[in-house]
């Protein structure tokens, strides 16, 4: 079991989130169910995820979420992306979160090639 608010992504991911809900807040009020919803709760679930897999024993459930953190952030890439181009999302606020989410996503990628690397040298 390891502390996930060690790890520098959860951190990053973490400090995402309220950005996420904070703009989603600004989007038309029809949206409330629809994309507001869908962005904050796949924000929320990649740092979600990443504690989680923290949270459980062995290695698998390990490498298991943070493959599901990485799945969210593509989701959550996808709805930037949608928001923007509904224009309820202005370019400027855009990029700022699209790169901090591409940061993020980034760190997931090393943090799954370190758990595949240590669970592999185990199994050796």
């Amino acid at each position: 079991m390891k502390d996930f608010r060690r790890l520098k992504v959860w951190e990053k991911v973490h400090n995402l989130t309220p950005e996420i809900y904070k703009v989603t807040a600004r989007f038309p009020r029809e949206e409330m169910y629809g994309l507001t919803s869908q962005m904050c709760r796949c924000s929320a679930s990649i740092g979600a995820n990443i504690a989680e897999g923290c949270g459980k024993q062995g290695d698998n459930e390990l490498h298991r979420f943070p493959y599901i953190a990485s799945g969210s952030a593509s989701k959550l890439d996808y709805h930037l992306l949608l928001a923007r181009d509904l224009e309820y999302l202005p370019d400027e606020d855009y990029r700022r979160l699209d790169h901090k989410r591409g940061e993020a996503r980034r760190m997931l990628t090393a943090l799954l090639q370190k758990v595949s690397s240590d669970r592999f040298a185990a199994n050796c």
